[in-house]
């Protein structure tokens, strides 16, 4: 019976400290993508020139790139239900058309998440106002992945308020051909638009708390089999 008993005490606490090594790795490498997102924020930009050339649009994400091209306004998307700086609003969403020394008029257009304004709360279908520059137009931002998606009931979305804007359904339904990729304008408040994007967490911390609750309870393991196996017995004998 004995045997038993340290058999498993040391099964369980062999076990649960390895779980916690396993979230500690796993910390690990989210905080090493994290230190690699910011360092790519760093590199210098780059150019819708490059951004074409590139083998894998993909190995560009998270750089700096500045564009020139025109607004595609008609096909403007207000994202519902995005905060910043803890006011719900929309992110407002715009095609743009690339343009460049190398672009021609069949040149491939960008989503840009241009910003975020506030809404109407007491017309939740008033759009709030937006300028839209028209002509040539030159932005700053970080090449980013599609907009986040929020959850929503299933159907498909349309209208200049969404939920969520899937880019496939997006690129069918507008027939522009658009990139995989989108851009997170940067840049100080303008046409009616905050830029402070929340910066994304690594999600670390959680993995953190996990392996210290798994090393907690490995502990405790061997704490309660020491003093049940070895300490109280002792005590009651002397007692």
């Amino acid at each position: 019976m004995k045997w038993l008993l340290a058999a498993a005490a040391v099964s369980g606490a062999a076990l649960t400290a390895g779980l916690g090594v396993w979230q500690w790795g796993r910390a690990q490498q989210r905080l090493g993508l994290q230190a690699a997102v910011a360092q790519r924020s760093e590199l210098p930009p780059v150019d819708a020139a490059a951004l074409l050339a590139a083998p894998d649009p993909a190995q560009l994400l998270h750089r700096r790139i500045v564009l020139r091209g025109r607004w595609k306004a008609g096909h403007t998307v207000y994202l519902d239900n995005r905060q910043m700086n803890g006011r719900p609003g929309f992110y407002v969403v715009t095609p743009l058309h690339l343009a460049g020394d190398n672009a021609n008029a069949n040149a491939p257009a960008i989503l840009v998440q241009r910003g975020w304004v506030a809404r109407n709360f007491q017309q939740r279908d008033k759009l709030p106002p937006v300028e839209t520059p028209a002509g040539e137009v030159q932005l700053r931002g970080l090449l980013s992945s599609s907009p986040a998606r929020l959850y929503a009931f299933a159907g498909g979305e349309g209208g200049p308020i969404r939920q969520n804007l899937d880019l496939a359904q997006f690129r069918a339904e507008t027939r522009l051909p658009l990139l995989d990729l989108s851009v997170q304008q940067t840049g100080g408040p303008s046409e009616g638009l905050l830029r402070e994007w929340p910066q994304p967490a690594s999600g670390a911390e959680r993995n953190l708390g996990y392996a210290f609750q798994w090393w907690a309870l490995s502990a405790l393991i061997a704490v309660l089999y020491v003093w049940f196996q070895f300490i109280a017995p002792r005590r009651k004998q002397r007692a």
